[in-house]
């Protein structure tokens, strides 16, 4: 035993000896000093509390937490860090245990960094005028319920997200968070990937989102732009797209929606009589829904999107839902459009009409969805459109639809 007992206080010994001097160097430094550290281990569970920069010489430089809280804490503006890899946050999330944890601070930088192995990857309150870019996030690997988020931004805004990678985290939470962009980023097996709630004028250009199971999220968010992003594979039985709620002047344009169950889910119960909704020039494909609307169908402009391959075009899931004279589609491409286009204009002669037929009981009966796409389902859509004996509902119509792409 005695023994055992020197050889747990050598090693207490060392890991203090060996831990403690990164919290000492920041302690002493002045504002504005840069710290570079040589490869290894350094302990974590510091507080920057002043303008300082700390940088990684070379790969390897590793910060590590003692499994207890947050490993960094910066509590002041202009903190720079780079080229570090930050891993072993406490587990506990009501108190958001985070690799990194921002709070009330002003331009920061977050480079070149590798999270792993945390809770929750970095945690912005009341942080502004900051850039994350260039770094790989991932959470603890547990599972999905016991992850923390990537990114979590609280009354957070103007930052810049650009070229980080966020993988195997629960998701990126945007609260209360305006005028931010995130730009060339990948969301990769994630829950919610981009989930904003009451956060405004924030923008989504040119990001990858793959296999998560609801790609963006806006839960009343006003002025919202989503730009030439990819967004495919969302995954399970309800994979989502896009959930789009509560929303006012939202621009959705120039971006690919391919290979979910659903690829645009629309919540249309909002109250007011002007737009709630732009989707221009999008390739909305290969989805089993192409756009779901929830309640009414109104308030969109829908133009020059390309649907193609998607098992349903437009589905409304309340039944004797009909079509809306506030919505503006036309110039679309819709592979099932199936008339004639005799001046050679590119537009169709006669308008594409999406109908809502009584074989389709599916749409509110999840009992019936076992028979989705079935041949017998197809069979009763196809002879309820050529022969209906109840009047379908009319949907969507576009009143120029193009036939080439």
């Amino acid at each position: 035993m005695t023994l055992i007992r020197y050889i747990f206080t050598f090693c207490i010994f060392i890991y203090v000896l060996y831990s403690s001097p990164l919290q000492k160097a920041i302690d002493r430094a002045s504002a504005y000093d840069i710290i570079k550290l040589s490869k290894g281990v350094y302990s974590g569970n510091i507080i920057i509390d002043k303008p300082l920069t700390i940088v990684g010489k070379e790969e390897g430089v590793v910060i590590r937490g003692d499994g207890v809280g947050s490993v960094i804490k910066i509590k002041s503006s202009n903190v720079y860090l780079q080229n570090l890899t930050i891993i072993n946050s406490g587990s506990m999330i009501y108190s958001r245990d985070s690799a990194i944890e921002m709070e009330h601070c002003k331009w920061c930088v977050v480079d070149s960094c590798i999270i792993k192995d945390s809770l929750y990857g970095i945690d912005m309150s009341m942080v502004s005028e900051s850039n994350i870019t260039n770094n790989v996030i991932t959470s603890n690997g547990k599972k999905i319920s016991f992850r923390g988020d990537g990114l979590k931004l609280y009354y957070s805004f103007n930052n810049l997200f650009l070229n980080n990678v966020i993988n195997n985290t629960k998701d990126v939470s945007i609260n209360y968070s305006h005028n931010n962009t995130f730009r060339e980023n990948r969301f990769i097996n994630n829950r919610f990937a981009s989930h904003l709630n009451l956060s405004n004028f924030n923008i989504f250009r040119s990001n990858i989102y793959k296999y998560n199971y609801v790609a963006i999220m806006t839960m009343g968010a006003n002025g919202t732009k989503i730009v030439n992003n990819q967004i495919l594979n969302s995954k399970g039985s309800a994979g989502i797209g896009v959930v789009i709620n509560g929303v006012q002047d939202l621009k959705f344009t120039n971006n690919t929606v391919k290979f979910n169950t659903q690829g645009i889910y629309i919540e249309g119960g909002e109250k007011g009589d002007k737009i709630k909704r732009y989707i221009l020039n999008n390739e909305i494909s290969y989805n089993k829904e192409a756009i779901h609307f929830h309640q009414a169908i109104k308030d969109n402009v829908i133009i020059y999107n390309r649907f193609v391959g998607n098992i349903d075009d437009i589905i409304n899931d309340l039944p004797n839902q009909q079509y809306n004279s506030s919505n503006i589609v036309q110039f679309n491409y819709w592979d099932r459009y199936g008339g004639f286009d005799r001046n050679g204009d590119n537009v169709g002669d006669t308008p594409y009409r999406v109908y809502h037929y009584s074989s389709k009981l599916w749409e509110y009966n999840h009992k019936v969805k076992f028979f989705y796409a079935s041949p017998i389902m197809s069979a009763l859509n196809f002879i309820s459109e050529l022969l209906p004996f109840i009047q379908p509902n009319l949907l969507i119509v576009d009143r120029k639809p193009l036939l080439k792409k």
